[in-house]
Order: structure tokens, then C-alpha cells, then sequence
């Protein structure tokens, strides 16, 4: 394939670097992509290096095996994601509320965000790993200090997004039931598209949410 050429007709050389980040990228995303379509066990090197246009040398020299490929590919893309639904929360954070019901309005928006997000492929690609995990000692291993990781990272989010003071008591057991019923909702969407059950429910937990940290709130007044 012929180099980018400049505005004077020379070619543009890509740095290195640059050319196996991208590399690495491309292995990444179709890695997610079959994990979604094939399942874990459908998921092979050689079909991946395949999807992403990578030689299997290039790909081998990434990722030696299946399981850091796999483990890379969950690990990368949902990191991006928890960052990009960061960034909404705090945009939405930085609207203001003037009303008890521009309160709740808000409340029910991140928790269709935060929906969405257990609902999308990166989830469910890393459920086929974590399901492979039950019964693989060598992917569990791999699996299990990740799982910890975006765990308490999706706590943490969910508790800065809904405001919640978890110093107060059962702040942090509500924090951790949305996070259950979103993950729980998540996996439903995995066999059939559950969207709009999905929006029913989360709208009638917003107002749970919003009635019990608005008590602790006043209780602590």
C-alpha cells in the first residue's frame, strides 16, 4: 500500500509508534466484535487478526495468546467507554437545577446513561470472558483483578454522578443496588432488546433514589 503523499507530492512517512498504535486498535476493536458475534469460544487469533487486517505475525507479537488478547480488548474499550460516559455525566452535572422535578428529570437522564452503557456490546463482550473465566484458572486469574478494577471504578462514577454521600448509612448499598439492577438489566439486553422495559424501570428507581438520598440528606440537616 503506497505511502500518504504531502501537498508537494512526497510521501508522508507515519511515525512507527503511530502505525502499531493503530495496529493495535484495529486488534482490539474486532477482538470485541467477534466476542460479541462468536461468543468466546467462536473468538480465535487468527480470525481476529483476520477482522482487523493484521498479519498473524504483527498480531502474535501484540498479543501472544488468545487471553491477552481478549483481556487487552475488554480492558481498552471500557476504560473508553467509562471515560465518555464520564464526560456526559459531567456535562449533565453542569446543567442547573432549579426544581425538585429538574432534580428528578436529571436523575432519571444518568440512569438511562448508565443503562445504556451496561447494555452496550463492550458488555457484553466482557461477559462471554467473564463467563469463560468460571471454569479457566489462567483467564480467571487475568480476568479477576480487571473485573475489581472497573468495578470499583463504576461505583465511584455512579456515586459522583448521583451526588450520593456514602459516609451517611446505606448511601453506598443504594449506590451498589443501581449498579446490580443496571448490570442485571444489562444482561437482559443480551438475549433480546429489552430497551424500553429497561427505561420503565430506571425512570420508577430514579424516584427511589431521589426520595432516599434527599431522607439522608435532611436526616443529616
Amino acid at each position: 500500500m503506497s505511502s500518504p503523499s504531502s501537498s508537494l507530492g512526497s510521501p508522508v512517512r507515519v511515525p512507527q509508534a503511530d502505525r502499531s498504535r493503530a495496529m493495535r486498535a484495529r486488534l482490539l476493536e474486532a477482538t470485541v466484535e467477534l466476542l460479541v458475534e462468536r461468543g468466546f469460544a467462536g473468538t480465535s487469533t487468527t480470525l481476529v487478526s483476520e477482522r482487523a487486517g493484521v498479519s498473524r505475525g504483527a498480531q502474535l507479537h501484540h498479543f501472544p495468546t488468545k487471553n491477552d488478547l481478549v483481556v487487552a480488548a475488554v480492558e481498552h474499550l471500557t476504560e473508553r467507554r467509562g471515560a465518555e460516559l464520564a464526560d456526559a455525566f459531567d456535562r449533565l452535572s453542569a446543567q442547573p437545577v432549579a426544581t425538585a422535578t429538574d432534580r428528578r428529570t436529571r436523575l432519571r437522564t444518568m440512569l438511562e446513561m448508565l443503562g445504556d452503557h451496561f447494555a452496550s456490546p463492550v458488555f457484553a463482550a466482557a461477559l462471554e470472558l467473564w463467563v469463560a473465566a468460571r471454569t479457566d484458572e489462567a483467564l480467571l486469574a487475568a480476568v479477576a483483578p480487571l473485573e475489581q478494577r472497573v468495578g470499583r471504578e463504576a461505583h465511584r462514577l455512579t456515586a459522583t454522578a448521583l451526588g450520593a454521600d456514602e459516609s451517611q448509612p446505606g448511601v453506598r448499598e443504594l449506590v451498589q443496588a443501581t449498579l446490580d439492577l443496571v448490570r442485571g438489566l444489562g444482561l437482559a439486553s443480551t438475549i433480546s432488546d429489552d430497551s424500553a422495559r429497561r427505561r420503565r424501570i430506571l425512570r420508577e428507581w430514579a424516584d427511589v433514589l431521589d426520595r432516599e438520598l434527599d431522607r439522608e440528606k435532611k436526616e443529616q440537616e
